[in-house]
């Protein structure tokens, strides 16, 4: 059993503890016939009332001042009954509990004390003083100051276990955290190192032999062409090195994500028409966020120019305070969504676009249909 189910089990107990003995001095009082005795059952009515009051104000979150003065109450109505009869006497240990559980330590003890005089005092007047009558509330009183004692004991001690344990986790996982990023360092620095003594001095090879074929030939045919792909091939370049070095990309260097987006409609040699709208008051994202939108936008835009034959492609960012979203439309000749998805070997632009979107905490999405164009949208959403 947890502390916390035995809390319960514990506060239950005393409700039972108190009713039934409340119950059995009114029944007392009834079965010997005593003077007052449907007084005696009415003040018992009336504190099983305000017991219960008590406990459902506690419950509801009343402000402490509110209980402390129902429990001053049932107090009074205890020693208005005890007045009357003397069996009285045996509400008060669930008062004892209930005194230790609703004060503070020191109060509490302060007010078992008082409750404990009034017991002696009380029950010598009605039958008489006596060892017994001293010792059996005495004992009581000890046994309820030391139980509930032992409990919060035992409370404190699960609660500071409770602190190591959350401490231990967070330890945990910020190990496993850390143990990730120097797993990533290393992974980027391999990738890196291997791109940069394979892709990379490819790219630089090509841009040097374009460059060395623009110069002996400078007005021959194709030569736009040939300077085209130098400029590609130099772009692609400078995009490598700065994966390498775990820069942002080029085009987010001195730019915004709206900015870098509206110069895909520019780039007409590598791309079809694109249509840029914003939506919502643009504002800075993290260059996390931003670059893997921008990637998924260049991906996406690549797709449709060399596998849909799209004529037009509709880029819309939409912007919602807490949220961004980028939508990106082709009217290409789309594909069959289900057949791609049931592939062992999926496209790789596809699983990368959302690879980028979800390691991130977004949501990516794609539809299409043959001869119906295809939809991706890519978001994230946060609180502040």
């Amino acid at each position: 059993m947890t502390l916390a189910r035995a809390t319960v089990a514990l506060r239950v107990a005393m409700l039972a503890l108190f009713v039934g003995l409340t119950g059995f001095v009114a029944i007392d009082a009834l079965a010997r016939s005593i003077d007052g005795a449907a007084m005696v059952v009415t003040l018992a009515v009336v504190m099983l009332v305000t017991y219960g009051v008590g406990v459902l104000a506690a419950s509801r979150g009343v402000p402490r001042p509110m209980i402390l003065l129902g429990l001053m109450l049932l107090s009074v109505e205890w020693i208005a009954v005890f007045v009357l009869t003397p069996g009285a006497a045996f509400v008060a240990l669930p008062l004892f509990f209930l005194y230790l559980h609703a004060l503070s330590e020191r109060w509490g003890v302060a007010a078992v004390a008082a409750a404990t005089a009034v017991v002696v005092g009380l029950y010598g007047w009605h039958q008489g003083y006596n060892v017994g009558a001293v010792i059996g509330p005495v004992v009581g009183a000890a046994v309820a100051v030391a139980f509930v004692a032992g409990f919060r004991t035992l409370q404190r001690e699960v609660a500071h276990r409770q602190t190591l344990i959350d401490e231990l986790m967070a330890t945990r996982d910020e190990l496993a955290h850390r143990e990730h990023e120097a797993g990533a360092l290393a992974e980027r620095t391999r990738i890196g190192r291997e791109i940069h003594d394979t892709v990379a001095q490819g790219l630089s090879s090509i841009q040097m032999l374009l460059h060395a074929a623009e110069r002996a030939n400078p007005s021959g045919g194709g030569i736009e062409h040939v300077r085209l792909a130098r400029r590609t091939a130099a772009e692609n370049l400078a995009e490598t090195r700065r994966f390498i070095e775990a820069r942002p990309p080029a085009a987010l260097q001195d730019e915004t994500l709206v900015r870098a987006l509206q110069r895909l409609s520019t780039d007409t040699d590598q791309c079809p028409r694109v249509d840029v709208t914003v939506d919502g008051a643009s504002f800075e994202l993290p260059m996390p966020v931003e670059t893997a939108l921008l990637r998924v936008a260049q991906e996406a835009a690549t797709n449709a120019r060399r596998h849909a034959h799209a004529s037009r492609i509709a880029v819309t960012v939409t912007y919602m305070g807490d949220a961004v979203r980028l939508d990106i439309v082709d009217d290409g000749r789309g594909f069959d969504a289900d057949e791609v998805a049931a592939r062992v070997e999926r496209p790789f632009g596809i699983t990368g676009m959302r690879a980028r979107i979800e390691e991130l905490g977004g949501t990516f999405t794609i539809e299409s249909e043959a001869g119906a164009g295809t939809a991706v949208a890519a978001s994230f959403g946060w609180l502040e």
